[in-house]
């Protein structure tokens, strides 16, 4: 039987290099910093047209991530608030600090976003984990791009990676591999939830991967090189 060609998932690290830099600001996002940076009625007006943009935002993210989360409803929409609730404290707070390098949207959006990920963060601890749960393993063959009509082959191919996530990664390198892949748990939370930097995890979460390669590979699955360039 041919071996199955595996793709390492995306890396869910990687940061984004692609950044409009920009000499001067828009318009628009000089109207935001003159505003927030205000006093009396106006800034209050900039505040909660920023709040509303922030909250429809949020929404959509705590959405998008709401399988992971196992909660709806009111709940989920509370988290949404509270992550536009908290962006927008940070945006005001840091209003000086916008040297116009995107769109004051696109800037103001990385807070809300980081925000979410916090709140979702915490959901996850409060969650019992069950590590290597067979369930979540159960999971992998759609992030690794393989073929359903080959299910007798990658069913090896994710026995063999089990194992060697069980056998040759350390410690931190399993906890961070696991939380990350398996179970979708967003980089920023890890990081706070480990008390730990983001270079830190991505320099543990490469190592991971790059003894899953090394691992997989000798056991006859040949890696798809194309993936690193996702």
């Amino acid at each position: 039987m041919a071996r199955v060609r595996y793709v390492m998932p995306a890396d869910p690290t990687r940061l984004d290099d692609n950044q409009d830099a920009s000499s001067g600001l828009d318009p628009e996002s000089a109207e935001w910093v003159r505003t927030l940076d205000g006093r009396g009625a106006e800034r209050e007006a900039a505040v909660v047209r920023l709040h509303e943009l922030l909250l429809r935002v949020a929404r959509g993210e705590v959405r998008r991530r709401s399988g992971l989360l196992r909660i709806d409803g009111p709940e989920l929409d509370d988290l949404a608030h509270q992550a536009a609730a908290d962006a927008v404290l940070a945006i005001t707070t840091k209003i000086g600090q916008f040297r116009g390098e995107s769109r004051f949207s696109t800037w103001a959006y990385k807070f809300v976003i980081f925000e979410v990920s916090r709140k979702i963060g915490r959901h996850f601890w409060r969650r019992p984990q069950v590590p290597l749960d067979a369930e979540e393993w159960e999971r992998l063959p759609d992030r690794f791009g393989l073929d359903p009509s080959r299910e007798s082959e990658w069913r090896e191919l994710i026995a063999a990676l089990r194992r060697s996530v069980e056998t040759e990664l350390t410690d931190r390198q399993r906890e961070v591999f696991v939380e990350i892949v398996l179970n979708g748990v967003p980089l920023d939370a890890l990081v706070e939830r480990l008390g730990s930097s983001r270079n830190a995890i991505y320099k543990t979460m490469f190592d991971a991967r790059r003894k899953l390669r090394t691992a997989l590979a000798a056991q006859g699955y040949p890696h798809d090189h194309t993936s690193e360039q996702r």
